[in-house]
């Protein structure tokens, strides 16, 4: 199995980046991805603490007013900003803010939403 390093060097090696006389266009390795997701977390919202057996993952920053916890770091990312997230790393998504608020999600490897492993949410689905 390769490892999380391995997996992340992979998939942004394969983002193609263009300029267009009207800008520019990021291209994502979408062979690898198992799906694409745009995940709107309303204002005061949190997405549980979580990891992923089966697959690693991809996110783009859409809008400002995010926070982000991976393993121990807990920062707000920029709009545009790229976050990997390996396999068996806990992750959560989280909004302080007061506006709804979005981020890109791109699976990496073979998954389906069985594979959340949640180990704390504030809506009572995580198993002890």
């Amino acid at each position: 199995m390769d490892n999380n390093q391995d997996i992340e060097k992979r998939f942004r090696d394969g983002i193609v980046e263009d300029i267009r006389p009207w800008g520019k266009f990021r291209a994502f390795p979408h062979q690898e991805a198992r799906s694409i997701k745009i995940i709107t977390v309303n204002a005061g919202a949190s997405l549980s603490l979580q990891l992923h057996h089966r697959r690693s993952e991809f996110w783009i920053a859409l809008d400002p007013g995010l926070e982000i916890t991976l393993a121990d770091r807990v920062w707000r990312p920029e709009p545009n900003e790229e976050i990997f997230i390996g396999r068996e790393m806990a992750h959560r998504l989280r909004n302080p803010g007061r506006a709804a608020a979005r981020i890109m999600e791109i699976w990496i490897g073979d998954s389906d939403e069985s594979d959340i492993v949640r180990l704390e949410d504030i809506y009572g689905r995580a198993k002890p």
